[in-house]
């Protein structure tokens, strides 16, 4: 697949979620797909929608130069205050990913503030696209682009400079520079894991959300939520000592629940948190998140109903809660090397 097809898709998937949350669940139902790429349907109206990247200015300008008509929406990652002002002139709404948005269309009125999103800053050389490939590798893939790519669904650019970084940090190895010999190959998986989970540690938290969930059997029930997700189309796996239970058993309680969902924000967070019935609120059981990698979701595996992200993620995530989370983040690792996949 073409990476022009691939980023197209996924400013469509982006502009679709951001538009829904903004708008009341009841609305949300009525939002469907229009004739056009990228077009979407509220409540009836067919409604042209770009998607205009960062959000700033030139991006703005940008797209109005090369449409001879005005889009009716324009939807970003977060929109610069030149950029509101020009698609305030051109009479054009807009919605981005902090949950703001200023749009009246006929009988679609959205007036929102919205939300900052949380500044990540990615550690040296452990790009996003290094742990997704690192990712795929710990979890029984060949380090070959042609593996990885089929595996991440990433870039084979991507792919090649992932390896060649995971190379060059010592944690690939080689029989030769070049020729038939020259196929890399995982070395120590130990040192590998303890790389990777270093440098995710080293990565500032992203947005999260907890709610409120009074459970007696935490995974039953987180199970019965996920099904509720599935019907919405929120995509979502476990993380942390709930994933645990279910590939490595070690705890004989799971009190706290980590879940990744396909939301970029805390707004997004809170959309997937009220389609499951559930309700922010300080101090929850059940902690939402969005994904952290690319891969988080690729290699994702179904346990007795109960989706669990790929397991070098659960082991970073157990290490993160304390002495019995370390306890089970190296039990489960002492699992997983006698099971790649």
């Amino acid at each position: 697949m073409e990476r022009s097809q691939v980023s197209s898709r996924n400013s469509e998937s982006r502009a679709k979620e951001a538009l829904l949350n903004v708008l009341p669940r009841s609305a949300r139902e009525e939002v469907q797909v229009g004739n056009r790429p990228g077009d979407l349907i509220v409540g009836g109206q067919e409604l042209e929608v770009k998607w205009a990247g960062e959000g700033n200015l030139g991006d703005v300008n940008d797209l109005l130069a090369r449409h001879e008509h005005k889009p009716d929406i324009f939807m970003a990652r977060r929109f610069s205050p030149g950029a509101k002002a020009r698609m305030s002139e051109e009479g054009i709404g807009w919605i981005d990913e902090t949950g703001a948005a200023e749009v009246a269309i006929a009988s679609l009125i959205i007036s929102r503030s919205g939300q900052p999103p949380t500044p990540i800053e990615w550690p040296l050389r452990w790009t996003p696209a290094v742990l997704a490939v690192g990712e795929a590798i710990l979890c029984g893939n060949k380090p070959t682009v042609s593996e990885v790519r089929l595996a991440t669904g990433l870039s084979t650019g991507s792919c090649v400079n992932a390896l060649r970084v995971l190379a060059g940090l010592g944690l690939l190895e080689a029989d030769a520079l070049r020729g038939r010999q020259s196929g890399r190959r995982l070395g120590d998986q130990d040192q590998f894991l303890n790389a990777y989970a270093s440098a995710v540690a080293q990565i500032p938290e992203t947005p999260s959300l907890t709610v409120g969930a009074v459970w007696r059997d935490p995974i039953a029930s987180l199970v019965e939520v996920g099904r509720q997700w599935d019907q919405s189309g929120v995509l979502w796996v476990s993380t942390g000592a709930a994933a645990a239970s279910a590939i490595a058993p070690y705890m004989s309680t799971v009190s706290t629940i980590e879940v990744y969902v396909g939301a970029h924000t805390v707004v997004g967070l809170e959309s997937a948190a009220r389609d499951a019935g559930l309700r922010p609120i300080d101090g929850g059981r059940l902690t939402l998140r969005p994904f952290p990698t690319a891969t988080t979701r690729c290699l994702a595996t179904k346990v007795d109903e109960l989706w669990v992200a790929p397991w070098p993620r659960v082991y970073v995530d157990l290490c993160k809660v304390g002495v019995r989370g370390e306890e089970a983040a190296e039990h489960l690792r002492e699992v997983m090397h006698g099971s790649p996949t």
